[in-house]
Formats: structure tokens, C-alpha cells, sequence
């Protein structure tokens, strides 16, 4: 493991080139939520680089675009040798920016090369020529699959480099290119990012970075250059980006905006299995996961057992600094302590069990460290605030139940709808759950957190616009053209009535 130093800031990568601004227009401090005396990077941003940005990959596009797919999977490989190659060092950068374990942030990192093998091996084949013989009577029909120009991706900070890799790949596997903005908590990382694309060579303007904070981004969204805007987030951002784009009714966007998820535990379920996989839906990534449990179901019959052992389990979780590899680290900022504490108190206030209090944790290192907390519902409420709202931290309720048709009412009634899980030895109740839950991604016998890059991943209602990524990344990145090519000579017996048409000579 390197010793820690500050990253030394290079500015904004466009055209090919590293940018500093001249003139800024502000300027940030990157530090560490998990050692507040960890100086990261200090930044300094300028808005017209955002169009600096936009017009380099523009002109980028003009050639990209139209190259042989095989020389950009060429490039896409030389990048997968170079992250291969930077796995520890990206690893440690999200560790300090995120404050997740050293353990995770290595998964996350070695995530950014599957998922070139991915796109370019699997994907890509989604969107490849398809011909309809006969589309019309002696005519065939073709569907080609073109790139749509200059995509903006906006990254998250709780992996803020595979979510934004999950974007960027396939974008550019598909001919666009790319101006990436990342959260403005995790910018070593973006910095870093741009660094690898650098040193695989990339051909100016293709891969573009523009550091910045939220005004960053909504200028980068509004931008006349963008054809796309492509985000993972919270569902206030999203509602922002498509605010500012709504004169702009040709950009797509792909914007998953989190989840409030949903695991129901049934009377026949292998508990066990049940129990580790729950533990950690709520509480990897210190609950800062999209996809992470937040709400737990259980048939009354099983519910003092399950909540026992699960109550059990949560008090004996380690949380510290990422270098020591506990099971969780901090969260990202003080903001994020704030609400989590706040939420607390609403659920209490809505009258809500409080099982386990989530609080602030005194460590040698001083950071934005706390511990679990464990809520049980005594009444369900479609008008409560904490039962409907996204907390983004290590919380969970608990719900008793009676039937399974309360238990997806329950699972529905938050207006979210990314990810659900269902335990149970009863295929028949997964298979009820697939017909009627409105989530993106439902489970059975495993947890609402992770998932596949083989497999589309996108939420419902105020999950996301129902443009899922991960392997279905390359249908929002690309715009479906229909031909009809007609190879036959020139006959006279299909003209209408009244035309009159005489042939040449």
C-alpha cells in the first residue's frame, strides 16, 4: 500500500489536453469522510470549460463515429490493460474519497475492466445490424444501430467510478463520445479516470473531464452540444436534469435515481440464508447503496426469530477506517450524518419502535462514522415520511405481516421501484411478485444489492425514467435508423391512378 499523499490537481481534461482555469469561478476542498484531516485534493473550476468541453467532443465525434467498430474495441482493450494495471491505486483513491473499506473499493475497482469484456463480448451484440426480409412486398428492410453524439455523464459518489464507467463504456463502444463530470465529493477519482483514458491513448476529445459542483453539472446538462445526458443519483438531482433539459426534447436521458427497497421474508424461508443476505442489503456501503435494503418484511410467524438474530448480527458489525477493512466505514459527509439522525427522529415522531438508535461513533480517526439503526413499524402508513422517503444510510424497517398481499402493497406504496427481493422456498409467491410489484429488479432468495452486467439494471416511478443500463446501457446510447432498400428495376405496373407518368427514353 502507497504512503498518503494529496493528489496534485491538473485541472480539467479537454481535447486532449490537461486545463487549468485561468479565472476561476470557485474553488473546493476533497477531503476524506473517514479521516477529516485526510486533504485529498484542493480544485479550482471554471463554467466555460463546460463548452470547451461539449464542443471538443463534438468535433471528436465527426471521426469516432465512424470507425470501424473493431478500432474502438481496440481502444476500449488498451484501457482495460491500463485499469488492470492502476486496480490499487484507483482502489485507494475511492477508499479515501468514499471512506468504504479497502475490501470493496478493490471489487469496485477490478468492476472497471469486466465491464469492457462485457459490453464489447455481450452488449454490443444488442444492437447490431438486423435484417427484415419482406418488410414491404419485394423489399427488405434493415435496422442499424447509430450513435447519438456527445453523451454527458454524471457521476455518483458511492462508486464513483464504476457507475460512471457503466455509462462511459458503452457509450463509447457504440461511437459517442464523452465529457464526464464527476461528484464533486469524489474528484480524485475522476481525475484519475481521465488519467487511464490519457494513457490508453484515446484520440483527443473523446474522453472529456470538467470538474465543478452542482452548477457545473447543470450547465453541462443544458449545454446546446449534448445529445444525451446519462446520471445515477438521487431522485432530486434527476428531477433537476430533467428540469433543465425540458426545451431540449432531443436529448436522452438514462437517469436511475435510487430506490427504497423492499425484502419480504416468508414463513418458509431458508432463515439463514435470509438473515446473512438482509444484513447486508441494509448495511454494505454504510447504506449508501441505490439498490440497498431499507425496508424488511416478515411473515409474522418468523418475525421475533428473524428480528432477534438480525438485531443481533447489526450490533456486532465492525465500522472504522478503510485501511483496517472493517465491514463499513463512514458516511460521505456531514449532510448525510444530519438527515440520517433526522429520519430517526421522524420515525419515532411517526410512531415508529426505535429497536437499535443509529449514532455518531468517537473513533482515534474523526470522521462521519455511525453506527446501524433498526426501526420497527407498528402501523403502515402510505402518509408517512420516513416509511416513503430515501435515508441513504445504515437504517432499515421492519415490517410484520399476515399475508403476502400485504406485504406488496407495503413494497409498492413508496413510489420508488428499483429493487426487491423475496425469500422463500415457494416459487409460486416470487412468481406473484413478478406480476404485480413495480420495481426494476426483483430477486428471489438473494438480496436487493447487487447485480449483473449481463442483465439490464433500472428502476420504476421515482427510480428511473425506464432506460436501465448495465447491459441494456448500449439501447440509450444509440439511435435505432430504418432502411428500406429496394434492388429492383423500375416497373410501371405499380402506378396509381392519374398519374400519368411517362418514362425517359
Amino acid at each position: 500500500m502507497s504512503e498518503l499523499r494529496s493528489f496534485p490537481y491538473l485541472g480539467d481534461y479537454i481535447d486532449g489536453a490537461w486545463v487549468k482555469p485561468d479565472r476561476p469561478d470557485g474553488e473546493f476542498v476533497d477531503t476524506s469522510p473517514a479521516d477529516l484531516k485526510d486533504e485529498i485534493m484542493r480544485l479550482e473550476y471554471r463554467y466555460d470549460h463546460v463548452a470547451a468541453a461539449t464542443r471538443a467532443a463534438k468535433e471528436a465525434f465527426r471521426e469516432w463515429s465512424v470507425l470501424p467498430a473493431e478500432a474502438r474495441f481496440a481502444a476500449l482493450r488498451r484501457l482495460k490493460e491500463v485499469y488492470q494495471s492502476m486496480e490499487a491505486q484507483v482502489a485507494e483513491a475511492i477508499a479515501r474519497e468514499t471512506g468504504k473499506p479497502l475490501w470493496e473499493a478493490t471489487g469496485e475497482a477490478k468492476n472497471l475492466s469486466n465491464k469492457i469484456d462485457i459490453t464489447i463480448g455481450h452488449s454490443v451484440k444488442l444492437v447490431e445490424e438486423q435484417k427484415v426480409s419482406e418488410a414491404l412486398p419485394g423489399v427488405d428492410g434493415f435496422v442499424r444501430f447509430r450513435p447519438r453524439g456527445v453523451m454527458a455523464v454524471l457521476g455518483p459518489f458511492n462508486f464513483p467510478a464504476h457507475l460512471p464507467n457503466g455509462h462511459i463504456v458503452p457509450a463509447l463502444a457504440t461511437g459517442n463520445t464523452v465529457v464526464f463530470k464527476p461528484s464533486e465529493v469524489t474528484p480524485a477519482t475522476g481525475q484519475l479516470m481521465a488519467q487511464m483514458f490519457e494513457k490508453a491513448r484515446f484520440p483527443k476529445g473523446v474522453f472529456n473531464l470538467v470538474q465543478g459542483v452542482g452548477e457545473t453539472g447543470k450547465r453541462l446538462c443544458a449545454d446546446e452540444n449534448v445529445d444525451g445526458v446519462l446520471f445515477t443519483g438521487s431522485y432530486e438531482t434527476g428531477l433537476k436534469i430533467k428540469q433543465a433539459t425540458m426545451e431540449h426534447h432531443w436529448k436522452i436521458l438514462a437517469l436511475e435515481m435510487g430506490g427504497k427497497n423492499a425484502t419480504i421474508v416468508w414463513d418458509d424461508a431458508d432463515l439463514n440464508k435470509a438473515l446473512y443476505e438482509t444484513v447486508q442489503g441494509s448495511f454494505l456501503s454504510a447504506g449508501q447503496r441505490c439498490s440497498g435494503t431499507s425496508r424488511i418484511i416478515l411473515h409474522r410467524s418468523i418475525a421475533e426469530a428473524f428480528t432477534e438474530k438480525f438485531y443481533e448480527t447489526a450490533k456486532k458489525l465492525t465500522i472504522g477506517y478503510w485501511k483496517d477493512n472493517p465491514f463499513m466505514g463512514p458516511l460521505i459527509n456531514a449532510d448525510a450524518v444530519e438527515k440520517y439522525f433526522r429520519f430517526q427522529e421522524i420515525a419515532q415522531r411517526e410512531g415508529c419502535e426505535r429497536l437499535m438508535r443509529g449514532k455518531a461513533l468517537d473513533l482515534d480517526r474523526k470522521g462521519y462514522y455511525v453506527t446501524p439503526s433498526i426501526c420497527l413499524v407498528n402501523e403502515f402508513r402510505e402518509d408517512s415520511i420516513y416509511q416513503k422517503s430515501e435515508i441513504f444510510g445504515p437504517n432499515v424497517a421492519i415490517y410484520t405481516v399476515d399475508s403476502f398481499d400485504e406485504a406488496l402493497r407495503i413494497n409498492d406504496s413508496t413510489g420508488f421501484g428499483l429493487s426487491m427481493a423475496v425469500f422463500s422456498k415457494n416459487r409460486g409467491l416470487y412468481e406473484q411478485a413478478l406480476e404485480v410489484s413495480k420495481v426494476g429488479l426483483l430477486n428471489w432468495n438473494r438480496t436487493t444489492n447487487g447485480s449483473s452486467s449481463r442483465l439490464p439494471f433500472g428502476g420504476r416511478g421515482k427510480s428511473g425514467n425506464d432506460r436501465p443500463s448495465a447491459h441494456y446501457a448500449v439501447y440509450y446510447t444509440t439511435v435505432p435508423v430504418a432502411s428500406l432498400e429496394d434492388t429492383t428495376p423500375f416497373d410501371t405496373k405499380g402506378m396509381p391512378p392519374g398519374m400519368n407518368f411517362e418514362p425517359l427514353k
